[in-house]
């Protein structure tokens, strides 16, 4: 059989004109992925890195272990771009000693009393690895775990997706719990994330993101100069082991008055039951407008790089923590080491010992319901 040596020609230009369409596509979009290995744990799974770069300058790594956000850069007034997270640089050190940094937390974000609680007449015991608490999940929480991973590109934004099932009764919680956790990374430089959860068994659930900030971009600076601002009316007061007591106080006239912006440093160390408790702040406060759903909750602002960050979420509560046990000895990325005060972290959540709180709001999630939250953190310029 003869073939016209033209007719095969015309074949290839189309093919490989259609590649080249497809490859403008993907110029097109304007949140790049890529994807390596980031490392190995000891018994021998792959753990995979997601680096993604908008045409705005941000920059955001993260691995499929824990859902860490390892690297986040963005642009100071400047148009220098700097790592804004605290974080390691190798896989070993987040899986042998890591205060959380950058990671997904659950089943339950924050502390649960005496690692108890009683859900419909029975009486559950989580692992106490707070003191006498239970704190994030437990001894392997949602943050010591390999998620499964894939990826989504839009025009405007890229997508990780990451699904986790954590079985029934793993670290004491009832039911098989089915998670997706999806990392939303936009052209106007923000990280949107989504948390979605379903049961086969009533249990409690309360995700969250618990990335360490420093906005300055040194961290060997302290965040004391950061001015935070939060929406909130009232916040929780706690015990010394830094359980709400189950009542909530106005912020008026208090160091946990920031409806305005107010640098961290100059309330902090005032002599005052509460931050003496969290050796500074570790408290949920208690959002404004929760009945609103999605909505600006709180600020931080950088002034000498002009960093702005604004959080946005649907939950009650935010826990602003000032890195008060960050203590010299975690390394740093590069050189030197994470000290005292040199991150915070603005986690969206709801409140903490809410299953031993009957007034606080419901953390339940039965089976037919989905479990649904979504934070964003948007970075800005300020001059």
């Amino acid at each position: 059989m003869m073939i016209n040596k033209n007719y095969i020609l015309i074949i290839i230009s189309f093919f490989f004109l259609g590649n080249c369409n497809n490859d403008n596509k993907m110029r097109k979009n304007k949140v790049s992925i890529t994807k390596s290995l980031y490392g190995i744990t000891k018994d021998n799974k792959k753990v995979n890195l997601y680096s993604f770069k908008t045409e705005n300058g941000m920059q955001v790594d993260i691995i499929n272990y824990g859902g860490i956000i390892t690297s986040l850069k963005v642009p100071d007034k400047k148009g220098e771009i700097k790592d804004i997270v605290l974080g390691y640089n190798k896989l070993e050190d987040y899986i042998t000693e890591s205060p959380y940094f950058g990671s997904i937390i659950g089943r339950y974000g924050n502390r649960i009393a005496k690692g108890k609680f009683n859900l419909n007449g029975t009486e559950y015991e989580l692992a106490t690895n707070n003191d006498e608490n239970h704190l994030h999940g437990g001894n392997i929480g949602f943050d010591k775990v390999i998620w499964k991973s894939e990826t989504k590109i839009d025009s405007n934004s890229s997508s990780l997706i990451l699904k986790y099932l954590s079985t029934d009764m793993e670290e004491g919680y009832p039911g098989n719990l089915d998670t997706t956790v999806i990392y939303e990374i936009k052209n106007d430089n923000s990280i949107e994330i989504t948390y979605q959860a379903k049961t086969d068994k009533t249990t409690i659930v309360n995700l969250t993101q618990h990335s360490y900030f420093n906005l300055s971009g040194d961290f060997n600076q302290s965040i004391l100069n950061h001015k935070i601002k939060i929406n909130a009316d009232q916040f929780l007061p706690v015990n010394k082991l830094l359980i709400p007591t189950g009542d909530k106080l106005d912020v008026s006239m208090t160091p946990f008055d920031f409806r305005n912006f107010k640098k961290i440093e100059k309330d902090i160390n005032v002599d005052d039951l509460q931050l003496n408790y969290g050796n500074g702040y570790d408290h949920c406060w208690v959002l404004n407008d929760s009945e609103n759903g999605y909505r600006l909750i709180a600020s931080a602002f950088d002034e000498e790089s002009g960093r702005l960050m604004e959080v946005y979420s649907d939950q009650p509560g935010l826990q602003f923590y000032t890195g008060n046990f960050l203590d010299g000895s975690l390394p740093q990325k590069k050189e030197g080491f994470y000290n005292f005060r040199s991150g915070f972290c603005l986690e969206t959540q709801h409140f903490p010992n809410s299953p031993n709180q009957s007034d606080f709001p419901s953390v339940i999630l039965n089976p037919n319901e989905t479990y649904y939250s979504k934070t964003s953190y948007k970075f800005k310029i300020k001059e």
